[in-house]
């Protein structure tokens, strides 16, 4: 790949065309490899960002991405979930971590996918608070999945080549193209999503994308009252994604034997605060809008891994996995084994 790849593709934007995947791949490939000039990045990102992305823009670019990551070789990817979203939407209290952890307890295997967030209390702020290693290896984390269930897929420790547009980003004042592909990324190569955007108008190519990417079952969400995940406080727009189809609807709590909660009940203060509303939950099984929305987030997510044979029946499941202590269980053996010490032997 050369720098010809990236102007060809920075005129082709200025025409007012779209890339295909393959202009996609070569000019994000040249980006990550180290070797574009800042001014030529900023070009491109910017011309992106003056509409919204197609899905063969965004599965060319994460091809790149996965392959420069540090993976996590697992048997059956197709049948691990993940439950990362592209943030930017008012902030909860960090329901999809909380989710994947229910999840697990449920029997399907979770790669949790996730960074640091700019407010301080993202899915890596959260389970370091509650006890999980941020730092743990790839060993390591393939030692939790197999083990516990769930593992924790610390984005800067896969996605090291992301380094070398992180200057421009930083200087742009609005979202690119990168925003969105980190939930395209997972090291795991996971066949299952639960992918929460920020913005109603991100779900089509995003489902495009998963699409195209070959994914086993996925769910693209963004709710009504505009949060990135399915709330309880309104109904969610979804999109079901497998390799044949894109299927719209809409999931409503009242539908799955769940009530409303105001938004305000579950949103926390603070990290602190964020951490104990998950403790309190799949610790201490407190009832309210809290709970509903992980037994939500999760029971839509069992659906999507066929452990369940609806919503309802996958909220009934994590229900009951809370009230048995499985999800308290859970969460304890996660800490426990992701501080396990195990000598690094992949250097993928």
């Amino acid at each position: 790949m050369d720098e010809n790849v990236l102007i060809s593709a920075i005129k082709s934007l200025q025409g007012g065309s779209t890339l295909s995947v393959d202009e996609s791949y070569g000019s994000i490939g040249f980006i990550m490899g180290g070797n574009a000039c800042p001014e030529l990045i900023a070009s491109f990102l910017s011309l992106l960002a003056t509409r919204v992305p197609t899905g063969e823009e965004l599965y060319g670019a994460s091809m790149v991405m996965r392959e420069c990551s540090k993976k996590i070789i697992f048997k059956n990817p197709e049948t691990i979930l993940d439950t990362c979203g592209t943030g930017g939407a008012p902030k909860t209290f960090n329901v999809s971590t909380a989710a994947s952890i229910l999840i697990a307890s449920c029997g399907v295997r979770v790669a949790k996918h996730g960074n640091r967030s700019r407010t301080g209390r993202g899915s890596a702020e959260v389970l370091e608070k509650i006890g999980v290693n941020l730092d743990a290896n790839v060993d390591q984390q393939k030692y939790c999945l197999e083990n516990v269930g769930i593992c924790f897929c610390f984005a800067p420790k896969h996605h090291s080549a992301v380094a070398n547009v992180a200057p421009v980003r930083k200087l742009l004042p609005f979202p690119t193209l990168f925003n969105l592909l980190g939930p395209l990324t997972n090291p795991c190569g996971a066949g299952l999503q639960m992918l929460g955007v920020w913005d109603k108008k991100y779900m089509k190519p995003i489902a495009n994308a998963l699409q195209l990417s070959g994914t086993n079952s996925s769910a693209v969400v963004h709710s009504m009252d505009g949060l990135d995940e399915i709330s309880i406080s309104s109904p969610t727009h979804v999109l079901y994604v497998n390799k044949k189809s894109i299927i719209e609807d809409v999931i409503d709590p009242k539908n799955i034997g769940l009530s409303y909660s105001p938004i305000e009940n579950v949103r926390a203060t603070s990290l602190t605060h964020a951490a104990q509303i998950i403790e309190d939950v799949l610790i201490n099984g407190r009832e309210g809008g809290c709970r509903d929305m992980v037994v939500l987030t999760a029971g839509v997510s069992l659906f999507l891994s066929g452990v369940a044979q609806s919503a309802r029946e996958g909220v009934e499941m994590a229900s009951k996995a809370i009230d048995s202590g499985k999800s308290r269980d859970t969460l304890h053996h996660w800490v426990e084994a992701s501080n396990k010490h195990i000598p690094s032997t992949n250097n993928n």
